[in-house]
């Protein structure tokens, strides 16, 4: 038997398959593009170590596609032969149990696992990856912090994943509101292991929540090989840049990166919808003409009605539809988010559905439709859950935005002035570009219609 990197018991054999190994943990760290050939070629060198194929199951569970599923399943069936031929460690049968976890509707089981694997190992850089991973698909924002600041006492100068662990830390404590704590932890851990992309979009994030836009491209120029091995990640990274260009207003330089970056592969992942959709409804609510950009999303995401993987993917495919005035596919997801709602019961992501999103959804369709009324009655009602729908802070804003929008439109000038209220005191306490000209829109309406707060009677 083998150890890993971090002194831990595999039941790797082969010094080469272990190697191979310690690579694809840091490359999963690092989210690198290359994880999944160093996967393959621990596979190839030792076929029956069940965790490779647990992991590879884990993985596809990640990517939120329902065609995914069926490869997590095949998985996890030679995951289950391996360790019931072989002797698989204790930390391994977790792995396999984690996933059997989540094919069974139970992701917040596959994170108990995690944290089982993490109570007796504590070094285990993947279990620490995988469950700050899952918990963010959950909007489990505590949580991810909380696991985190238990293993930070374990993680010593001489520990390869050290530099990681600070950065996912940065990222809790972001999502959590302790954004100077957050840069401190984000720019530790990128001066650790400078390929820590996570890090640095935690420190990212920081500038987005503290409305610094200016210091946030500040950041980012220049530091574009933290990123540039990522995988898909390095999209959302040049998103976040985009995001700090509109900020600031300039939106030839938003076009251009998203041109050239952010969905320059027209990729049908549902993380790189979500940028790109979310982006496009950005520039469109401030009144400006997004051109034909909509159509080829509104293209692959006509292929996706179907998927029920994920809320948070089907809300962005939703926006996508809506903006490339899909209306037959928009009806169809639609139905099939009402139908899966009546099912809270059948597993963790259904139950997000009915909790939240189905009203988001119903309140998105309600926008595209013009119908300010319902989207803000909708939308409104689900605000105060979304984060079970998952993803960041950033990530929800295009909701919390269309709320704030819808609520404007409709006449609801009161209390789309108390949203943008709350969403300051979430952003230090300070104003974004978005926010200053929504306060500016409604003391222009409250002139024109009075103080009554409604737009006049017909």
């Amino acid at each position: 038997m083998c150890n890993d990197q971090f002194g831990y018991d595999t039941s790797l054999s082969s010094p080469e398959a272990a190697e191979a190994w310690d690579a694809l943990v840091l490359a999963f760290l690092a989210h690198a593009a290359v994880a999944p050939d160093h996967l393959g070629n621990v596979l190839e060198k030792e076929p029956d170590f069940a965790m490779a194929h647990a992991v590879k199951g884990l993985f596809c569970m990640m990517l939120g596609r329902s065609e995914m599923v069926e490869t997590a399943r095949a998985a996890h069936e030679a995951a289950t032969l391996c360790a019931r031929q072989g002797e698989p460690t204790a930390r391994e049968r977790g792995y396999v149990r984690a996933l059997g976890a989540w094919l069974g509707g139970r992701s917040t089981e596959a994170v108990r696992e995690m944290e089982a694997i993490l109570t007796r190992w504590p070094e285990d850089a993947l279990a620490m990856k995988m469950s700050h991973a899952i918990r963010f698909i959950l909007g489990d924002r505590d949580g991810m912090r909380t696991s985190i600041e238990s293993l930070l006492p374990a993680y010593d100068a001489a520990n390869p994943a050290r530099g990681y662990l600070f950065g996912c830390h940065a990222f809790a404590l972001e999502e959590t509101g302790e954004y100077g704590r957050a840069e401190t932890a984000g720019r530790l851990g990128l001066s650790l292991s400078p390929d820590d992309a996570w890090g640095l979009h935690a420190v990212a994030h920081v500038f987005d929540m503290t409305c610094n836009s200016r210091a946030g491209l500040t950041w980012l120029d220049g530091r574009e090989a933290a990123w540039a091995h990522c995988n898909n990640f390095r999209y959302h990274v040049w998103w976040h840049k985009a995001l700090m260009h509109l900020d600031q207003g300039e939106i030839d330089a938003v076009f251009a990166l998203y041109d050239t970056e952010v969905r320059r592969d027209h990729t049908d992942d549902f993380r790189d919808i979500s940028n790109g959709a979310s982006m496009l409804m950005r520039l469109e609510l401030e009144g400006i003409d997004v051109g034909e950009r909509w159509e080829e999303m509104a293209d692959i995401c006509e292929n996706r009605t179907e998927d029920a993987c994920l809320i948070f993917a089907d809300l962005h495919y939703l926006l996508a539809l809506i903006g490339g005035r899909r209306e037959t596919a928009i009806k169809r997801l639609m139905t099939r988010l009402q139908r899966d709602a009546k099912r809270a019961n059948s597993s963790d992501m259904m139950a997000r559905l009915a909790n939240s999103g189905l009203s988001a959804a119903t309140g998105l369709e309600a926008f595209g439709e013009g119908d300010y009324k319902t989207a803000f009655l909708n939308l409104g009602r689900a605000r105060h859950s979304m984060k079970l729908v998952g993803g960041s802070h950033a990530q929800r804003d295009v909701f919390e935005r269309l709320t704030i929008d819808a609520a404007i439109r409709a006449g609801f000038l009161d209390e789309a002035k108390t949203i943008l209220g709350e969403r300051r005191a979430r952003r230090a306490g300070k104003l974004d570009g978005y926010a200053s000209a929504r306060l500016d829109l409604i003391a222009g309406a409250r002139t024109a219609w009075g103080e009554a707060g409604r737009l006049p009677a017909e």
